[in-house]
């Protein structure tokens, strides 16, 4: 029997109402290994269509998702956008996602993962530089930029949580993009530096002598050290401080889960990350910005921040989901929704 599409996204929302936690999204089950609600399962002529790349920067093979229109005709011209995934993520969760509800709406969108993550190459693995997050972005857009049917001159950038951070740096010297939005932006630089909601700031030198001698045992051949580890029972999830995490691991380690995704990052990128803030030189954006964050969430502060340096642009607008926390924007179909519909009026212009 074949359910509408309302009773459905009732159905998963009343899940969730009645068990606290997110409906399952089974990458197993999904011959692409997506991780989301709502994914394509096959290409079929006349619909939305998902393209599996990889690609080279820096001489590192890149792997990227390309979704395409339903009618895609690579005779015709389309705008493109360009999807950063969430820190610890990758591109079959939410910036899949994503990807394919912006593809709907008739854009080609790419979802790549981050170099040294995910399934794109690098050694040591997990390495989270800054500079090299703000490069992906970068190489996203060359690569997309050559696709078959793009229109060259509408190119948008959308970042999800520390994607969304690292898009604002990109889109302050890359003037290829040309409309810049972000859905519950997180600034990585400042929280591996200050702690989540500026709560270790009496550790950040000690922090800072552990990432060094981590770089040193790194250089004379020793392990490699990492930071952010997840193997966490469900009583130390529950104990978390931040209702950010706590709904994170749920997603990244339960509901949502990819084999490619963690949270670890070598403990040396501290060193790069604790020297970085997406809003440095916020002014030089200026084109429009759209910036999309949960009411409730927990890490709203960081695009409450960022938006208000963004003085460049005249033409921008932070819009707070109402109800939703940070996590909830990634697949709650309400919120995601909800960001949709602000995300299709504010790329429609470009």
């Amino acid at each position: 029997m074949k359910m509408n599409p309302f009773k459905s996204t009732l159905m998963v929302i009343m899940a969730f109402l009645m068990t606290g936690k997110a409906v399952a999204a089974d990458f197993k089950l999904n011959p692409f290994t997506l991780a989301y609600e709502g994914a394509i399962t096959k290409n079929e002529p006349g619909k939305v269509n998902i393209h599996p790349v990889t690609y080279i920067l820096n001489g590192l093979e890149i792997s990227a998702n390309v979704y395409t229109p339903a009618n895609f005709d690579s005779n015709q011209k389309y705008p493109e956008i360009v999807v950063a995934h969430p820190n610890g993520g990758v591109k079959e969760q939410v910036a899949g996602l994503f990807a394919q509800r912006l593809a709907e709406e008739g854009y080609i969108t790419i979802a790549a993962d981050a170099a040294y993550q995910g399934a794109s190459g690098g050694i040591p693995r997990n390495v989270d530089k800054p500079a090299n997050r703000v490069e992906d972005i970068h190489g996203m857009a060359d690569f997309i930029t050559g696709y078959s049917g793009v229109d060259k001159s509408r190119l948008g950038l959308f970042g999800i949580c520390g994607g969304g951070g690292y898009s604002l740096k990109a889109a302050q010297t890359d003037k290829r993009f040309q409309r810049i939005a972000t859905l519950s932006m997180f600034n990585s630089g400042r929280v591996r530096r200050n702690g989540f909601a500026d709560s270790q700031l009496k550790t950040i030198q000690v922090r800072l002598k552990q990432a060094s001698e981590a770089r040193a045992k790194e250089f004379i051949g020793g392990e490699v050290l990492y930071s952010g580890d997840a193997n966490l029972t469900d009583e130390q999830i529950a104990n978390f401080p931040f209702e950010m995490y706590r709904q994170g691991y749920e997603y990244y380690w339960k509901t949502h889960a990819h084999p490619n995704s963690t949270f670890r990052y070598t403990t040396s990128s501290l060193l790069d990350l604790m020297r970085f803030d997406v809003t440095d030189q916020m002014d030089l954006i200026d084109k429009p910005l759209l910036m999309l964050a949960g009411s409730n969430a927990d890490s709203l502060y960081m695009t409450e921040d960022a938006f208000k340096k963004a003085i460049g642009t005249k033409d921008k607008e932070l819009y707070k989901i109402a109800g939703a926390t940070h996590i909830e924007t990634y697949w709650v179909p309400e919120y995601v929704n909800a960001a949709m519909g602000k995300l299709k009026v504010f790329f429609v212009r470009m």
